[in-house]
């Protein structure tokens, strides 16, 4: 068990709360387009854009606007929320451990994405809402990104929390580092049999 209990548990989304599937969401995309995925690969991920924004370099109006245009249509953010949606798989056992640790402490979620992707989050983990209400921070809206100390700072002063006294979980091991760097509880997790494990040695399980 850690010897200190978490005053908060803040996850990652894309491949702890959510498995993200690439060329699902490229697939999906290039359907609204009319179009092939390699193009929306292209516009997207070759040219920046998508990493632009997940910066905070471009807020969501400008990146919209700029992905519609290297796509010859009209992209809204229903069109783009829809996409993630279908890009994205939940496991109800992973669901069932989160939602009963909100149970015992507040919980949050620090994601590298842009700011958009916290609206579409509703529409993927719906269970977990409104315990993640005003709780999701993206790197796009914070212009900083995991596994950058910044970020951890960020996220230590909007939810006003000492870092000892959080519990990051992520499963990119990099950013678990930038987090321990930065003096936060933090583990590994990719499924929900990793997720019991590690509750279970912070003392919330």
């Amino acid at each position: 068990m850690s010897p200190t209990l978490p005053r908060l548990v803040l996850f990652d989304f894309d491949g702890v709360l959510a498995h993200y599937a690439h060329e699902a969401r490229l697939r999906d995309l290039a359907r609204v387009a009319g179009c092939a995925p390699a193009r929306v690969a292209a516009a997207l991920f070759e040219s920046g854009l998508e990493r632009a924004y997940d910066s905070g370099a471009i807020d969501t109006a400008a990146y919209l606007l700029q992905l519609g245009d290297a796509l010859d249509c009209t992209i809204d953010e229903a069109a783009w929320i829809a996409s993630r949606v279908a890009s994205s798989r939940v496991d109800p056992a992973v669901l069932a451990l989160v939602t009963s640790v909100a149970q015992r402490v507040p919980i949050g979620v620090l994601s590298n994405n842009g700011a958009l992707m916290a609206e579409a989050m509703r529409h993927i983990v719906t269970p977990l809402f409104p315990a993640l209400d005003g709780r999701v921070l993206c790197s796009g809206a914070l212009r900083a990104r995991k596994p950058e100390r910044a970020i951890f700072e960020l996220a230590l002063a909007h939810f006003s929390v000492a870092a000892r006294d959080v519990l990051f979980l992520d499963d990119l091991f990099a950013n678990v580092r930038g987090a321990r760097a930065a003096g936060l509880q933090a583990d590994t997790v990719h499924d929900a049999r990793s997720l019991r494990r590690v509750l279970r040695r912070h003392g919330l399980g």
